[in-house]
């Protein structure tokens, strides 16, 4: 009888174990395995706790479009704040969890990759019990993983930059993941472009899996677009509360004074939370694409973290602010490329603008700042005045003649830049930040020059125009020459210096000049200034950029070099502009130059990351 009972009770413990071992896990897409296992963190998710799909319907199409064995590539083009970024942790999570593989996830540069591993990842790896059991903690010994590699059972995730071609061409993989791809730079290194880098690594695997998610910038230019236009280009579309006919969310529809959007079927109009409690469908609008390829287009008015009125707000804002500001909204809240629209800015409307300022420094400047340029037999500079919302005046073009390899020619500079400029109420300015171009014939003594004078906020600065450069890169450290070297965008400083230029009178940006003989604003400067135009052009891989260049061969340009310098010297600064106004308003004992506790301040946040 004991016997008996005990070789029942192995028998059911073997049972238990077989079935434990060789049963198949339940068959879940990824959204349903995100639904049951996937916790969202608090400190990476403004509604931390279980995730749930339900929360925006649209995206359970997309997640489950990873499950489907006919896809090959899957592509978001969407707007900011309606989740892309949780598309792709969901996707890594159900990989490591439930179809282990060898996954890429690539972002635009390596120190984003090493973010979005801290930012993002590891908080979901932390909290999502499920997948914390099968990665190691990074910190734990002999853990194998890294902030850039992390293993699991059957697999492992990689991370890199797309400016690093060592992390795009080595192991192969089967899931690759490509965040913000618009903002990949044109080539990684020498090794040509990098999304196609990457995608060569999948060609083994003949369930691969590509994922592309970006929101989009320029017409023509933009990654994203082009996969999108080669894909089945499918829209959300939302039954109308009235009439019942689908159609997509679309801005021209949307009535600002009611914060409705309405019908273009039966011209009722709803608002968002009628509309948005319809059940949903994906519509392709594109027949004729290649069947292994979904292309899914999603914008903020789907979005269930932003409100109609927010995103009405921000679009009056971006108007206000000039076209850079409006170029940002139609990328980052429509979702859409932004089509560029005329190559430059003319010279004779910025000629007929100018006014007698009657005085050395309006008063509605609050903050001065110069940009120099080094020639061979001179340096050229330029005064410009900032107020709020970043109007700017300008002070004083001007022209110091002699071989910059002589000190007599930057002790002339220094009584320039170092002076005090008085406003018409009597208080006196002083130039709060200059940067000077280190790229020409007399780079050592520009470095010099600086090094000496940094104290005074005089930052050598070196242009470069690559794709993807931000405007100000600020240095970690000095260079050999001891002087901090500010690397600065100069195509991206142009496009929102254009924007400025053609900016009105009652818009943020807008650009005053004067007409008083002596502060150098003639027929000439504006000539350099519009010197330059926005141009298409096919490189010989077949990519379309576009590039800044002279309008007509020879064409001096300094001026436009030159205000972009200055306006570079302005962000480095930095400075609140409302109060400084604020703190200039007031009545002063004695003539104010800056106002030292903002001045100190301010060093603080340029010194920031520099040793």
């Amino acid at each position: 009888m004991v016997r008996t009972r005990r070789k029942n009770d192995t028998e059911s413990l073997f049972r238990a174990c077989i079935k434990e071992v060789v049963t198949p896990p339940p068959d879940l897409t990824v959204s349903e395995w995100a639904d049951m296992y996937r916790r969202l963190s608090s400190e990476s998710s403004a509604e931390p706790g279980q995730w749930r799909t339900s929360r925006a319907p649209y995206q359970k199409e997309i997640l489950d479009a990873v499950n489907d064995p006919e896809l090959e590539k899957i592509i978001i083009m969407a707007s900011a704040q309606v989740g892309k970024t949780e598309l792709l942790l969901n996707a890594i999570g159900y990989h490591i969890d439930y179809d282990p593989a060898h996954i890429l996830l690539v972002q635009p540069t390596v120190d984003l990759a090493k973010a979005f591993s801290k930012e993002r990842l590891s908080p979901m790896l932390r909290d999502s019990p499920t997948l914390k059991s099968k990665v190691s903690d990074v910190k734990s010994r002999d853990s194998g993983n890294t902030t850039l590699q992390k293993t699991f059972p059957g697999g492992y995730i990689a991370l890199g930059g797309a400016n690093a071609p060592s992390g795009l061409a080595s192991r192969p993989i089967r899931i690759l993941l490509a965040d913000e791809v618009d903002r990949f730079p044109i080539s990684a290194g020498s090794e040509g472009d990098p999304l196609s880098l990457a995608e060569k690594r999948t060609n083994n695997f003949h369930n691969k899996k590509k994922i592309f998610v970006s929101t989009p910038t320029i017409h023509g230019v933009s990654r994203i677009e082009k996969e999108f236009n080669n894909s089945s280009m499918e829209q959300y579309n939302l039954p109308c509360p009235t009439c019942k006919e689908y159609q997509p969310l679309k801005w021209g529809q949307i009535v600002f004074e009611t914060v409705t959007m309405r019908c273009k079927y039966c011209g009722y109009s709803h608002n968002q939370y009628e509309w948005k409690q319809q059940q949903g469908i994906w519509v392709s609008e594109n027949s004729d694409h290649n069947p292994k390829t979904r292309g899914f287009h999603l914008n903020e008015l789907l979005s269930p973290w932003r409100k109609w009125e927010e995103i009405i707000h921000d679009f009056k804002e971006a108007k206000k602010n000039g076209m850079e500001s409006y170029k940002v909204w139609v990328n980052t809240s429509l979702g859409e490329t932004w089509k560029q629209k005329g190559t430059g800015v003319s010279n004779d409307t910025l000629l007929e603008r100018r006014a007698p300022y009657n005085c050395e420094v309006p008063n509605d400047v609050v903050v001065l700042t110069a940009g120099v340029d080094v020639q061979d037999n001179r340096l050229e500079y330029e005064i410009v005045g900032w107020g709020v919302g970043k109007q700017s005046w300008g002070i004083k073009y001007g022209v110091i003649l002699g071989d910059p390899g002589q000190d007599y020619v930057w002790n002339e500079l220094d009584k320039v830049l170092f002076k005090n400029y008085e406003r018409h109420d009597g208080q006196q300015l002083q130039i709060a930040t200059t940067c000077i171009d280190s790229g020409g014939h007399h780079t050592k003594k520009v470095y010099a020059y600086c090094s000496d004078r940094e104290i005074n906020r005089v930052w050598a600065i070196k242009g470069r125009g690559e794709d993807g450069t931000p405007f100000i890169k600020i240095p970690k450290k000095r260079n050999d020459a001891s002087a901090y070297l500010f690397i600065i965008g100069v195509d991206v400083g142009k496009d929102e210096l254009v924007s400025r230029l053609k900016a009105k009178p009652e818009q943020n940006g807008y650009c005053h000049f004067p007409s008083d003989p002596e502060k150098g604003y003639d027929e000439e400067y504006f000539n350099g200034l519009t010197a330059e135009h926005k141009v298409k052009r096919v490189l010989k891989d077949g990519k379309t950029v576009f590039k800044w260049e002279l309008k007509k061969s020879g064409a001096r340009n300094e001026p436009f070099d030159l205000r972009n310098y200055a306006s570079a010297a302005l962000e480095i600064y930095n400075p609140n502009l409302e109060k400084l106004k604020e703190f200039l308003s007031e009545p002063q004992e004695t003539q104010v130059v800056i106002p030292k506790k903002r001045v100190k301040k301010r060093r603080k946040i340029v010194s920031k990351g520099i040793k």
